[in-house]
């Protein structure tokens, strides 16, 4: 395993963001906006609002993927993202 591995896996463990469910991120977009609104709401190890603290956490999880993300999920990911901003009231 890669040092960039065991680091990432190291912050998504440790992380003061959220308490996550396993494999929060391999449902429907709503799934995985709900899940995230749930945990980032009775976290009591995050630092900022619980929508940061969610989008922070999608957005992390998104980015160290990378290209091993195939590209349908990606999208899902990004649609989950929407469905956040809305779950939270923060669509523009």
């Amino acid at each position: 395993m890669s040092a960039k591995k065991k680091w990432s896996a190291h912050v998504t463990e440790t992380s003061d963001a959220l308490d996550l469910k396993d494999e929060i991120f391999k449902g429907t977009p709503r799934e995985v906006a709900t899940s995230l609104k749930r945990s980032a709401e009775h976290s009591r190890r995050r630092k900022s609002s619980p929508f940061q603290s969610a989008m922070s956490m999608l957005t992390f999880y998104i980015n160290r993927a990378g290209k091993n993300l195939p590209a349908s999920r990606r999208k899902k990911l990004e649609t989950a993202k929407d469905e956040l901003r809305k779950a939270f009231g923060r669509q523009s």
